[in-house]
């Protein structure tokens, strides 16, 4: 039974049966307010890297249509090595080996209970946002290509061949697919991903947004940037094209199932498949209705060596780790001045670019809790601010559009600050 007919059918009855005809209806949606587990089936195309069913996990809400959908994170890969990932080491692919039907209560598995964002938490013990009362679909990862491949590529090494399942795309349309049939049309839709989500998240809004087809739409992009990217730039000024002409070919993104493809040849005026980034700057043309967001730290450590570790003989032979670090932020830097400066001057898209917080290499602000985010010189608190933005659909403000410009860390003023900055030193996370 809808919330719309148990409240139908309470009004029938005068009121009298409310609490026999709520734990009737609660009973027969058993899988209300906790985790359930969907595994999609090999007819859908969707899959683990190494074949194994892909499953994500879902927490239903009686109570509203709104839904947030948060793209899990963690690495990439494009050889055979980090793609099957044995020794667990940070620059590759989480969960090489797919996802377990436990991974949601497995606190060995990064989603903790739901506890690894606030996104996906009904209650969190560190920051409270307004999706927890919501509808909320975890989206794993499992395929290394940052929710966006569709190819079988073959990886050799010395200890032979592998054939992996870059299936990101396919399973997020699989699941777009899923909440069509099985969730209810949401009045607002909520898109967010950290790390390779945030890139996941934003290359599939257009898919899911219009699949679910959702009253309104917001996307917050966390910590995973498609950065604007000539395929023939020199690397000199555009840092990420190595990076990104290596997945166009083991991902397939502008092969003629790719998702970059299939994206520009349905709306062609949002991009360019010869600049994947393009696509970052292009949504609100397809959306103009949408709020469009992208976050991340000025002295991200994790998602940089990433994107430029392999291809830059400077930072992977790097003396030091201060050398090695110097040379990522500054291509990093470079690679969001660029990106920034294309980002067209629409009312519907903007950004939240604070310096660093010691948590998690600067890498995602959404992760853990919001707090040590804020941008103190523009009196914003922290994140929280910007998503509460983002889901400000009167019309009558616009996107935040925030690039902190002092480097020096400000005191913590609040608790969730001073807590965020604790964890931090702890290095816990």
């Amino acid at each position: 039974m809808s919330l719309n007919s148990l409240i139908k059918a309470v009004l029938a009855t005068g009121g009298k049966a409310i609490g026999a005809t709520l734990l009737c209806s609660l009973a027969a949606q058993a899988a209300y307010l906790k985790w359930e587990m969907v595994e999609l089936p090999a007819s859908s195309g969707a899959s683990c890297g190494n074949g194994t069913p892909y499953r994500f996990f879902v927490n239903r809400t009686p109570f509203t249509s709104k839904t947030v959908v948060m793209f899990e994170g963690g690495g990439a890969c494009w050889e055979k090595a980090t793609c099957e990932n044995k020794g667990g080491v940070q620059l590759a692919a989480v969960n090489p080996d797919g996802i377990p039907t436990n991974y949601m209560s497995d606190w060995n598995r990064q989603a903790h209970y739901g506890l690894v964002t606030p996104f996906t938490s009904r209650i969190d013990p560190l920051t409270s946002v307004q999706t927890q009362s919501w509808n909320i679909v975890y989206l794993t990862y499992c395929t290394g290509d940052v929710h966006a491949g569709n190819k079988v590529t073959t990886y050799s090494d010395a200890t032979g061949s592998i054939a992996w399942y870059h299936r990101g795309a396919v399973n997020a349309k699989a699941v777009s697919d899923w909440m069509a049939a099985n969730l209810p049309k949401p009045d607002v839709l909520l898109l967010t991903g950290f790390s390779a989500g945030g890139v996941g998240s934003t290359v599939t809004f257009p898919y899911m947004r219009t699949t679910v087809k959702a009253g309104k739409a917001a996307l917050l992009a966390d910590s995973g940037p498609l950065f604007w990217t000539p395929r023939d730039g020199d690397p000199a000024q555009y840092p990420s094209q190595p990076l990104h002409n290596k997945i166009r070919q083991v991902w397939g993104l502008d092969e003629p199932n790719g998702l970059a493809t299939e994206l520009i040849t349905k709306y062609p005026g949002a991009g360019d498949t010869n600049n994947l980034g393009s696509v970052t700057a292009g949504l609100n043309k397809i959306f103009p209705n949408d709020r469009i967001g992208y976050a991340m730290f000025q002295e991200d450590m994790d998602f940089s060596a990433f994107s430029y570790t392999a291809f830059y003989p400077d930072i992977s032979g790097a003396a030091t780790d201060a050398d090695r670090q110097a040379a990522l932020n500054k291509r990093w830097r470079l690679d969001i001045n660029n990106t920034l400066a294309h980002i067209p001057p629409a009312a519907n898209m903007g950004y939240y670019i604070p310096n660093y917080r010691q948590i998690n290499l600067s890498h995602c602000l959404t992760i853990v809790t919001f707090g040590d985010t804020g941008i103190k010189e523009a009196n914003l608190a922290n994140v929280g601010t910007f998503v509460d933005n983002l889901l400000d659909f009167s019309g009558k403000t616009p996107v935040i559009r925030a690039l902190e410009q002092s480097r020096v860390k400000a005191p913590a003023t609040n608790l969730s600050d001073l807590i965020a900055q604790i964890i931090g030193k702890s290095g816990l996370f």
